[in-house]
């Protein structure tokens, strides 16, 4: 209970939200990093897995590079970029782009595979060429399940982002770092609680994009039929 209440009055002290080392320029230093981990993962991950599920060819090379990848231990990930590459921002950015392409592929790929074939023959009858059928009818209704496959990226990304300040002073998991070097335990718990409470907040928010875009979907067939 001591160390509860230690973390709480941290997170209390007005001193600890101002500054660059501040809780509010630790969070977005932390939301910069797992976004653009995230936006390069997905540059890579969804365009690959929607052609992929389109053409419905490589889905055990997905199935394959998706288990592989989520097998690697991203601590060790990490620590083999830091050694070579050194210290900086670029190590752990690399590191969780790895840790992030499996959901977003499988989501991609999961999303435009399960639509019932019959809807895009019918847009190919109707003259869609093959890219317009993967942008204009399989994207738009694989869209619940490839904003799950993101859900999961950043779930993963945010929380595991904390190892950024493994190599580099950045984000919210220096208070981790800084706590655990000084024994100061419930400065530990304060940033545990940071990460968790914005991991919490992303999930939500998530979850109701994923919501929306399904009832979306759902209303489809109610407006054509």
């Amino acid at each position: 209970m001591n160390l509860f209440a230690d973390a709480i009055a941290w997170l209390a002290d007005p001193a600890n939200w101002s500054g660059n080392g501040g809780i509010p320029a630790r969070l977005l230093q932390h939301l910069a990093l797992a976004l653009g981990a995230l936006l390069l993962a997905s540059i890579i991950a969804l365009p690959l897995g929607a052609v992929i599920g389109h053409t419905r060819r490589g889905a055990g090379a997905v199935g394959a590079l998706a288990g592989a990848a989520r097998a690697l231990p991203t601590l060790g990930v990490l620590t083999l970029f830091g050694l070579a590459l050194g210290i900086g921002i670029t190590a752990p950015v690399l590191a969780l782009i790895v840790l992030a392409i499996p959901s977003l592929l499988a989501g991609a790929y999961a999303g435009v595979s399960a639509i019932e074939p019959s809807i895009p023959s019918a847009a190919k009858a109707v003259g869609f060429s093959p890219v317009q059928v993967l942008l204009r009818v399989e994207l738009p209704l694989a869209l619940p399940v490839m904003i799950g496959g993101v859900r999961a990226a950043t779930l993963q990304v945010v929380s595991t982002a904390t190892l950024a300040a493994y190599t580099s002073d950045v984000g919210l998991g220096r208070y981790l770092f800084s706590g655990l070097k000084s024994r100061d335990y419930g400065l530990m718990l304060a940033g545990a609680l940071l990460v968790i409470a914005l991991t919490l907040v992303l999930e939500i928010l998530l979850a109701l994009c994923q919501r929306m875009a399904s009832r979306r979907i759902a209303r489809v067939p109610a407006a054509t039929g």
